[in-house]
């Protein structure tokens, strides 16, 4: 077997639903497996996509053991000689899995790979590559720096946003969403550490692939990656959690550096926590700044049967085209186009702010948006 997917689901019944439509297409040529994990959803998750994708192997927990373990559930059990890490909330295409594949047969020291991932709006996410979080590039990170110079090798290395996106790079750490592994690697290293529950993770992994005398590396093959309510950067549970997942991760990895780092972390999660706090309260203090930004604009319906969609998503009027001016919805019907035609479309017509892309789940009836995740 070549390929064993892993996937950890916790509350999107269809953004899971649409991820394993984009693996089942993306396997196609490969001999492969998908284990899903669900953490205790509360929801019929499972339910749902057992009925759609009998094929896959589930494993329904009975607590929400995070995000560590849960992986560890399947990887352990993985038979591939490849493993693919995978969020519930992405869309991948063939290009992902046989370069990325290729790339690790030819180049024996990777060990394992990241992809280019887009939000759903087709803007590069840029924890696609990242640099260990040493004190000082942690110090830049926490304290604004690497804002403030996005482009200098000096201060910008935690996203190295230096470096191009649209070639391959060696990088450091890899996104739990994506990471393409050896299985054996991943076996032997023991998986994520289960000490973090979410957050700090694929960190910690990524560093540990690096000293077992492996290399990470990004090819920028696109993927869509919706990031969900808990990695809001604005939200102070976001910020709590991911600095307590930074102070794991010294404890481990820079022990001499606790009585320094520790005090700059904490002043840090103070400084974070008291911004997001402000925000909370702007938001609240201004009616319009908790709609969506899409929210009244026009729509733009792609696809070979546009009235039919059109009076299944409710949608009364719009158009068959992108115009060349103005903001728009656009809805990609996925019952005329492939997942990497969509993920394609998404990356050549991304325009900043000015379209917000959303999928028309042909198979239910249902629009499948951001705000879903």
């Amino acid at each position: 077997m070549e390929l064993s997917v892993v996937i950890v689901n916790y509350r999107v019944k269809y953004l899971l639903e649409q991820t394993l439509r984009s693996v089942e297409q993306a396997l196609q040529g490969l001999t492969g497996e998908i284990i899903v994990v669900d953490n205790l959803s509360g929801d019929d998750s499972i339910a749902f996509s057992r009925d759609r994708h009998p094929q896959v192997n589930y494993i329904e927990n009975q607590e929400n053991v995070g995000f560590a373990r849960a992986n560890n559930q399947a990887i352990m059990q993985a038979r591939g000689e490849f493993t693919l890490i995978l969020n519930p909330d992405t869309i991948i295409t063939p290009r992902c899995l046989q370069e990325g594949i290729a790339w690790m047969r030819s180049h024996p020291k990777c060990g394992a790979i990241g992809a280019r991932m887009m939000d759903a709006n087709g803007v590069f996410l840029p924890e696609s590559k990242r640099s260990f979080p040493t004190p000082w590039v942690s110090f830049c990170k926490i304290f604004g720096l690497s804002k403030l110079f996005p482009r200098s090798p000096l201060f910008a290395k935690y996203h190295l946003r230096y470096l191009s996106d649209e070639e391959p790079q060696c990088i450091d750490i890899l996104s739990g969403a994506y990471m393409l592994c050896r299985t054996h690697v991943l076996q032997q290293l023991g998986g994520f550490d289960e000490d973090f529950f979410m957050y700090g993770e694929d960190i910690d992994l990524s560093y540990r692939i690096v000293k077992a005398g492996y290399q990470n590396w990004m090819l920028p093959t696109p993927m869509i990656h919706y990031k969900g309510e808990s990695t809001h950067k604005d939200s102070m549970r976001y910020v709590r959690v991911f600095y307590d997942a930074m102070l794991v991760f010294y404890r481990k990895h820079f022990p001499r550096f606790n009585i320094i780092f520790y005090p700059i972390v904490k002043l840090g999660v103070i400084v974070r926590a008291s911004m997001a706090m402000a925000k909370r309260l702007l938001k609240q203090l201004l009616p319009f700044g908790n709609k969506p930004v899409s929210e009244g604009w026009p729509w733009v319906i792609i696809s070979d049967h546009a009235s039919e969609v059109a009076q299944r998503a409710g949608i009364d009027q719009y158009l068959e085209k992108i115009p060349s001016t103005g903001s728009h919805n656009v809805l990609i019907d996925d019952g005329c186009h492939t997942c990497a035609q969509i993920v394609d479309y998404i990356k050549a017509n991304s325009n900043g702010c000015r379209l917000a892309f959303h999928i028309f789940a042909n198979r239910h009836g249902i629009v499948i948006s951001p705000k879903m995740a």
